[in-house]
């Protein structure tokens, strides 16, 4: 989930950060960007990561620097190049604030322009691979630039961003879009691409929503290629695909009933 920001102060602080140079390892923060949390915090940098935590165990932090740098090669590889910086608050509350949220229900970690943003709690409930799917997720937001000011369609957004979280993951289709299988088992398939509303944390088929978007970008990336699913993301669905919205939406449908029927 991208996460438009609220104020640059978090900001000024991964600059600074980057450019003090801090080597491998823990080390407190620089004057600079004391401000991101009353107290200390703790940063650990992987090869092409950061990662900051407050009042996180330095073993969590470790292992977070070493899935972001993971999840950096899958971005790279499907869409360019993304530099990660993780902040990991001691809470929810503090991840909220600081990526100027106001509702963070049932998430795991929130992308911001430039940085993710670890749900602590959410995030503790992730198995081993679902937490490597949830950065690399959040890691292409960055990358891509998210919904780039609302130009970009919010299933296309989430969609693409769980179909690169998802492309080296090992997991099979009905056990990733488990909640939306089973609606298609008992009859029902949607009748429309999700829109934003359907995103919103706490909405009521939140996880079907996120399910349904990435099965749209994998049907894409199926038919048409890989590639041809990163031009559509600035471009529309006539001049990338040479299809029309309604005619996707019904292929998709179509394909929903085969994946998950």
């Amino acid at each position: 989930m991208s996460v438009r920001r609220g104020r640059r102060a978090v900001l000024t602080g991964m600059l600074a950060l980057m450019s003090a140079g801090l080597t491998a390892g823990a080390g407190p923060l620089p004057q600079e960007t004391r401000g991101l949390w009353p107290g200390a915090a703790t940063v650990v940098r992987g090869e092409h990561s950061v990662v900051i935590g407050h009042r996180v165990p330095l073993a969590d932090l470790r292992d977070l620097a070493s899935r972001a740098d993971r999840a950096r090669r899958t971005v790279g590889r499907i869409w360019g190049p993304v530099r990660p910086v993780i902040l990991f608050p001691a809470t929810d509350a503090e991840a909220a604030a600081l990526a100027g949220a106001g509702s963070t229900g049932g998430l795991a970690a929130m992308a911001t322009a430039d940085r993710v943003i670890v749900l602590p709690s959410g995030y503790a409930r992730l198995s081993a691979i679902g937490r490597d799917v949830v950065i690399t997720h959040e890691l292409t937001h960055v990358a891509t630039g998210a919904t780039r000011g609302g130009r970009v369609p919010m299933w296309l957004s989430e969609g693409f961003a769980d179909y690169v979280g998802y492309r080296d993951a090992g997991i099979g289709v009905r056990e990733a879009a488990a909640e939306l299988a089973a609606e298609v088992r008992a009859g029902t398939l949607p009748a429309r691409l999700p829109g934003a509303a359907d995103f919103a944390p706490g909405a009521p088929r939140l996880a079907q929503a996120y399910e349904e978007a990435w099965l749209a970008c994998r049907y894409i990336a199926e038919r048409f290629g890989e590639k041809a699913l990163v031009r559509l993301y600035g471009s529309d669905v006539g001049s990338a695909l040479g299809l029309s919205p309604a005619e996707l939406t019904a292929a998709w449908r179509d394909h929903l009933r085969r994946e998950l029927g």
